[in-house]
C-alpha cells in the first residue's frame, strides 16, 4: 500500500510546478482514491496532509482547493503570500454582543432552583406548553404582527424545523422552489430528503414571483422556500409591492410558503410573509442569532392544513425541543432580556455594516444598514474560489458564491462576508486585507 505522504508529496510537486494552480478544485476522495490506486482512508490522510502544509483548503460542502505553491528554498515570498497569525472568521455568523453572557445568566438564576430545574427537565412534546407558547408568539412578534400561539411548533433548533417541514411538504423526488441563491443548509437537507430543488430567479427586490409561475406550470412545485427579509447572502428585502405579487401567485396556484425568518429580527419592524398570506405560510425562526448560539431553540407557525404533518415529522425525526430551552426563552421574554439583546444586536449589527461601507466604498458590495451580511461581486480577473483561497492564506475564511448558488448554472464571481463574529477592530484589519487583496492580482498570490 502506498504512504499516505508520498502520495501527498506528488500533489505537492504539482502544486510547486504550477500544474495546480491557486483556486484549483481536487477531485472527491473516493475518485483521487481510485486515481492513485490507494483506499480511501489513505486519500483521506493524504487530504489532511495537504491541508496541514498548508497547501489546500476545504469548503464544508463544495470540496478541496489548492490554496498557493510553496515558496522555494531561498527566495521570498511576495507578501500576500504570507499567512496571517490568527484565522480570522468571515464565515460564520454567530452574533454576541458585550453584556450578553450577564443578561443571560440572570434570566437564568431562578431557572435553576432545585424545584424549577426538576420541571424544566422533564420531557416536552413539540406543541410545548401554553404559557411558553405566549412567549414564543412575542418573541416572534414584528411590525403589527403576533403569531397565533396555537399555531406554534417547537424544534430543536432552526435547521430541525426546516427538515421537518420539508419533510412534510415536499415528498421524496418532489420540487421545492428556491431563490437561485439560497442558505446553504437547504441544499444539504433537500439532498438528505432525496428533494429536487427548482432555482427561481431574483432581481434586486429580491424573488421574482414571475419565476415562481412560470417554474410551477413546467412541472408543479410542491412548496417554495423563500427568505424575504434580510436575505442570506444576499441582505435584501422585499418591497411591499414585491410581497403582495409573491402572495398573489401562492394563492391563484395554491402554493405553500416556507418563509425563512431567521435573520429578520434585525428588521423587526417589518412584518412576515405570513402576516399577508397565513394560510398559505410557513414561517420558521430560531433562537440561535437573536438570542445565543449554543442554547437552541427551533419555531414552525404553521396554518392549520399541515400543522399535524409538521408536528409528526418532528416527533418521527427526533426533532422535538429540549424543554430546558423552552422554559429559558420563557423567562427571557418574561423579562425583557431578548427585547434588550435584539436591540443590542440591531445596534452590533450597525457598527458592523459602518466598517464594511468604510472599507468597501466604491466596489460593488451590497448589504442592509442592520444586516451582518455584505455581498461582494470581485473586480476582475478574481474568481471566486481563487479569492477564497488567497483570503484563507491570509488566515480570512470567507464564503464563495458557488456555496450558495442552486443548479448547474454559473455561480456569480462574489463572496459573501460574515461580519458578525470578529471585534471591530479584528473586523476592519481582516477588510483592509481583503481589499488590498483584491486590488492585486491572482499571479501575485503565487509564491516566487
Amino acid at each position: 500500500m502506498k504512504d499516505y505522504r508520498r502520495v501527498a508529496d506528488a500533489v505537492a510537486e504539482e502544486i510547486g510546478s504550477g500544474s495546480l494552480r491557486p483556486g484549483d478544485r481536487l477531485p472527491p476522495q473516493r475518485e483521487f482514491a481510485q486515481r492513485y490506486g490507494i483506499a480511501n482512508s489513505t486519500a483521506t490522510r493524504v487530504y489532511q496532509e495537504l491541508a496541514r502544509r498548508g497547501l489546500t483548503v476545504g469548503e464544508v460542502g463544495r470540496g478541496t482547493f489548492v490554496r498557493a505553491a510553496p515558496a522555494k528554498t531561498g527566495g521570498s515570498a511576495p507578501a500576500l503570500t504570507e499567512p496571517a497569525a490568527g484565522r480570522i472568521d468571515l464565515e460564520l455568523n454567530y452574533p454576541v454582543v458585550p453584556g450578553q453572557s450577564a443578561l443571560l445568566a440572570e434570566g437564568l438564576s431562578r431557572l435553576l432552583h432545585p424545584e424549577a430545574l426538576e420541571c424544566a427537565l422533564r420531557p416536552v412534546g413539540v406543541s410545548g406548553l401554553s404559557a411558553v407558547r405566549e412567549s414564543a408568539a412575542d418573541i416572534l412578534a414584528c411590525g403589527d404582527w403576533r403569531p397565533d400561539p396555537a399555531r406554534i411548533l417547537f424544534a430543536g433548533n432552526g435547521r430541525q424545523a426546516v427538515s421537518a417541514v420539508l419533510t412534510a411538504l415536499v415528498p421524496q423526488g418532489g420540487r421545492l422552489g428556491v431563490e437561485e441563491l439560497t442558505y446553504p443548509v437547504i441544499k444539504a437537507v433537500a439532498a438528505k430528503l432525496g428533494i429536487t430543488l427548482v432555482p427561481l430567479a431574483m432581481d434586486s427586490d429580491g424573488l421574482l414571483p414571475h419565476a415562481v409561475e412560470q417554474a410551477h406550470l413546467a412541472a408543479p412545485l410542491h412548496a417554495v422556500y423563500v427568505q424575504p427579509r434580510l436575505h442570506n447572502p444576499l441582505s435584501l428585502t422585499m418591497p411591499q409591492q414585491r410581497v403582495e405579487h409573491l402572495v398573489d401567485v401562492l394563492r391563484r396556484f395554491e402554493l405553500l410558503a416556507v418563509e425563512d425568518a431567521v435573520w429578520a429580527f434585525l428588521r423587526d419592524e417589518l412584518p412576515p410573509l405570513a402576516a399577508r398570506a397565513p394560510e398559505r405560510t410557513v414561517l420558521i425562526d430560531s433562537l440561535s442569532k437573536r438570542v445565543a448560539p449554543g442554547l437552541t431553540l427551533g419555531f414552525a407557525v404553521a396554518p392549520p392544513t399541515v400543522t399535524r404533518k409538521i408536528a409528526a415529522a418532528l416527533r418521527a425525526g427526533g426533532w422535538s425541543p429540549a424543554r430546558f430551552a423552552m422554559e429559558a426563552a420563557h423567562r427571557w421574554q418574561r423579562d425583557g432580556i431578548i427585547k434588550q439583546l435584539v436591540a443590542a444586536k440591531q445596534q452590533h449589527a450597525a457598527v458592523r455594516q459602518e466598517i464594511a461601507a468604510r472599507h468597501l466604498a466604491g466596489l460593488a458590495a451590497q448589504s442592509d444598514s442592520r444586516s451582518y451580511h455584505c455581498w461582494w461581486q470581485l473586480p476582475r480577473p478574481w474568481r471566486a474560489d481563487t479569492f477564497v483561497a488567497a483570503a484563507a492564506r491570509h488566515g480570512i475564511g470567507v464564503v464563495p458564491a458557488a456555496a450558495f448558488a442552486v443548479g448547474g448554472g454559473h455561480a456569480p464571481n462574489a463572496v459573501r462576508l460574515g461580519l458578525a463574529t470578529p471585534q471591530p477592530d479584528v473586523l476592519s484589519q481582516a477588510l483592509a486585507t481583503l481589499v488590498e487583496l483584491s486590488r492585486s492580482t491572482p499571479e501575485d498570490f503565487v509564491a516566487d
